[in-house]
């Protein structure tokens, strides 16, 4: 064979190898990941027959509704962080907001990925974001009160951040922004902590997200590369502020407030909290705490506003979905919904996060698999660092490192699957641990009682600490919990 022809036949053969190549990543399924802020599990499809939730109840009908998953960390950047790297906390620093930046952004790209989206960029994959994904509302680190930064929070992650700011001109200002342009820094907390806006969807900044998001999938498809696109949304984030079209789907008087309002029965105050966010919004009528509840009235006007901004994030997820169909991408297209941890409406005599208590922990969890395939629910237990492996899995894509979350493909295809069936959850220097029964909880503090114990077979609203009465269980249960603590709480 002669030179010409060798090298004709070498061409030949990259040009084969680069097609095979090229079909392999083009077989690969695009990602839409939605994060939702403060989402606890009140919606239509888990059961809540107030909350009008069409477009996610449709989602989890076609796709798997996860009834058990449990964030790891009930604070936004905490939880955001394990869901990123598939580790649960380390260190106490590891349950503030801040973890991603002082971990992730400083640090050189290395062998080891900075996160699952670092890890399918990696693996051929065109990374887009929008909105709040990891703690920064808008992907980069700047104050609540700064001018916008071009430091990204996670620096290798993204091919692209975009992000429309509309009349509020930097991300945070958005994240707490009312409807006049105004915000809760620039008023100096003197705001409510809702709002009932006369205004457009895109009158705040999600429905500006939900048009970006639209826009963006027709670019995407016209890449033909597989893509993550990350969209997070603010709401039901404090401020409750939403759309007035929202508030009027709902008659405020006909909104229960929480079946389980007062505080639990044998736990110290420490294991709550007096609801510090919700009252940091100077202008409500009334200040949450753990001596006396608010009113049955203002419980009723806060769900209600919480419940509005369920809505409207709703609508945006349907216009998502809704073009994602137009485009005919939905049959290759993983979508996600997941809330970054849940949030208590009252319930314990408390309004916020930041507890190890069920209502905390637990929060919104859907895939729909391309197709439609595999839908129904799945009642087994699942943790936030599961989510990482999982997806990689459905994607086939390999990772050589470790990290703590395990895929749960398996109980996609039969929930019979081996399935260890616990999650770990850590705050307010606890560690609390979720099986199919129980949660039993060690604070690592000098006040006492530092067990507790709540059974949810016979106690789901988590109403009575009965750790001295079951001292069996505990014994039980403990080498479980303490499996969890890897040097947290010595």
């Amino acid at each position: 064979m002669n030179i010409k022809n060798t090298f004709a036949t070498i061409l030949f053969l990259v040009w084969i190898a680069a097609s095979v190549s090229c079909t392999k990543q083009n077989d690969k399924p695009n990602i839409i990941f939605i994060a939702v802020d403060d989402l606890r599990p009140d919606l239509g499809c888990y059961g809540n027959t107030i909350v009008q939730s069409p477009n996610i109840d449709r989602l989890a009908a076609e796709g798997i509704l996860f009834r058990n998953h449990f964030v790891n960390v009930p604070t936004c950047g905490a939880s955001r962080q394990s869901l990123l790297t598939g580790m649960r906390p380390a260190t106490r620093a590891h349950l503030g907001n801040n973890i991603t930046e002082h971990t992730l952004s400083n640090k050189a790209e290395g062998t080891v990925p900075e996160t699952f989206i670092h890890h399918l960029k990696r693996n051929g994959y065109r990374t887009v974001g929008i909105g709040k994904i990891s703690h920064s509302a808008d992907g980069y680190i700047y104050g609540y009160t700064d001018s916008i930064s071009q430091k990204r929070e996670l620096p290798h992650s993204w091919d692209e951040l975009i992000f429309n700011y509309g009349k509020w001109e930097t991300g945070w200002n958005a994240f707490f922004g009312y409807a006049d342009g105004e915000n809760r820094q620039s008023l100096n907390r003197q705001v409510k902590p809702y709002e009932k806006g006369a205004v457009s969807d895109t009158g705040y900044v999600d429905g500006l997200s939900a048009q970006l998001a639209v826009s963006k999938l027709k670019k995407l498809k016209a890449n033909g590369k597989p893509f993550f696109l990350g969209v997070g949304f603010f709401k039901p984030h404090l401020p409750f502020n939403s759309p007035e079209k929202y508030w009027d789907l709902y008659d405020k008087e006909s909104i229960p407030i929480s079946p389980n309002p007062l505080v639990p029965q044998n736990v110290h105050p420490n294991s709550l909290h007096n609801s510090g966010e919700l009252n940091g919004y100077q202008l409500g009528e009334e200040k949450a705490n753990l001596t006396q509840p608010v009113s049955d009235e203002y419980a009723q006007k806060l769900r209600h506003a919480y419940y509005a901004c369920i809505s409207y994030v709703d609508h945006q997820i349907g216009l998502i979905l809704k073009q994602l169909s137009k485009l005919d991408l939905d049959k290759n297209t993983i979508v996600v919904v997941w809330g970054d941890h849940g949030w208590h409406l009252g319930d314990q005599q408390v309004w916020g996060k930041h507890t190890v208590f069920e209502n905390a922990l637990k929060s919104a969890f859907i895939i729909k698999l391309p197709g439609n395939r595999n839908s129904g629910p799945i009642s087994s237990i699942v943790e936030t660092v599961d989510i990482y492996p999982s997806l990689l899995e459905l994607c086939n894509i390999d990772m050589s490192h470790e990290i703590d979350g395990k895929s749960f493909a398996r109980l996609i295809q039969n929930e019979n699957s081996q399935w260890d069936n616990v999650a770990y959850g850590y705050f307010r220097e606890g560690i609390s641990l979720r099986t199919d029964r129980y949660r039993l909880t060690r604070y690592y503090r000098e006040e006492k009682p530092v067990v507790e114990l709540y059974d949810h077979q016979n106690d789901p609203l988590e109403t009575t600490n009965i750790a001295l009465e079951h001292p069996d269980v505990v014994e039980k249960l403990m080498p479980v919990l303490e499996k969890g603590n890897t040097g947290l709480f010595e």
